[in-house]
């Protein structure tokens, strides 16, 4: 009798931790504030990248279009999506009005951003088109990206990184000069990849990830840890049923990548940081079906912590019960960390949470404060 009181307890627990979890309301200019709701080319905006600024300014960039995919149309956007951005003076609490920053005449997406030491800012991104196959959804223009040398009032034209591949994270300035963003390609085969230039940007290569036979390299990021080597992280799309996320290791600048391996957890859109205390966070959005059973709610915004460089993640923490993911983070004055992510669905919006880390804990702070 005792037992079965004492598994009734435990059941009743579980239910109620999983209740209190997914009742959680977030209180808006409180627990996260809209970076934006209208970008000005239709009203669905997402994708968003952050980072700080010389100037002590935050910029988020971000995709701003009408629909997951806006191609160019007369009766609502005639040049498609664009890539638009706006500043924060006040650590993230309030925003501009958006800007343009990037709009060609196809659907210009996924955005990133880089801070050089000497302030220039790197925007990269890929350009769809629409199919001339009906079969397909669309054609690819390729990974690109802009520079700007004052702050992101003015950008210049679109440099190559490649034509076959795209980008959806930063480019990475290795501790050697670098520069090396991860890539992916989704026809005519699944790969994870890496760009990398010596060259400051002017000429880039292009090197794959092996999967060795594993179901998918997509959405791509990397870090470098202390000792020079790379990490790097790449989400398993999921087929009939949960897929591990997938890592490998570089230990000569991203020329050559060990066979990749299971992460042993699900997830998509990775985008990792480092606080000041060396602490690694991984940002994603959950998986179709989280593997691990813990209580996250599939499709939303999560966050994981590694204390050891990558060689080990905690439990996911629920960022937003908001469906949508692409999170990126930049530093705050006082130490602290913002982390920006989207809505998924029609109206798609642009939002922002706080967060400390401290003896191993991971604390949402208050915008109110």
């Amino acid at each position: 009798m005792l037992h079965i009181l004492r598994l009734t307890l435990a059941l009743l627990f579980s239910v109620l931790t999983c209740v209190s979890l997914f009742a959680e309301e977030l209180t808006e200019g409180e627990d996260f504030v809209y970076v934006t709701h209208d970008g000005g080319a239709g009203g669905y905006e997402a994708f968003p990248d952050v980072c700080r600024l010389k100037d002590g300014r935050l910029l988020c960039v971000f995709y701003d279009g009408y629909g997951h995919i806006a191609w160019p149309n007369a009766n609502i956007f005639k040049t498609g999506g664009r890539i638009s951005g706006t500043y924060s003076s006040d650590e993230g609490k309030t925003w501009t009005p958006p800007f343009v920053i990037f709009d060609s005449p196809f659907d210009d997406r996924d955005p990133s951003l880089t801070v050089l030491d000497d302030g220039t800012i790197l925007c990269s991104f890929f350009i769809l088109d629409r199919p001339v196959d009906p079969q397909t959804k669309y054609r690819k223009l390729g990974s690109w990206f802009i520079r700007s040398e004052d702050g992101g009032t003015s950008w210049s034209e679109p440099f190559p990184i490649s034509d076959r591949f795209w980008g959806s994270s930063p480019i990475r300035i290795l501790r050697d000069g670098t520069w090396i963003v991860g890539l992916y390609n989704q026809t005519p085969d699944w790969n994870a990849a890496v760009g990398i230039s010596n060259d400051q940007g002017k000429r880039w290569r292009v090197e794959i990830v092996p999967t060795a036979g594993l179901p998918d390299g997509d959405e791509t990021d990397l870090i470098q840890r202390s000792d020079g080597s790379l990490y790097l992280i790449v989400r398993n799309r999921e087929g009939a049923g949960p897929r591990p996320m997938l890592f490998s290791q570089s230990f000569d600048s991203g020329a050559t990548w060990t066979k990749a391996e299971s992460t042993g957890f699900s997830g998509h859109s990775p985008y990792l940081y480092e606080t000041p205390d060396g602490v690694y966070v991984l940002g994603t959005r959950t998986g179709k079906t989280p593997l691990e059973g813990d209580g996250v709610l599939p499709g939303t915004t999560t966050i994981r912590l590694s204390f050891d460089e990558g060689k080990t993640w905690g439990l996911p923490v629920t960022v937003d019960r908001k469906l949508g993911a692409y999170p990126s983070m930049a530093t705050l004055s006082d130490g602290s960390a913002l982390i920006v992510y989207y809505e998924e669905g029609p109206g798609s919006n642009i939002r922002a949470r706080k967060f400390r880390i401290s003896e191993g804990r991971l604390e949402w702070l208050k915008f109110s404060r």
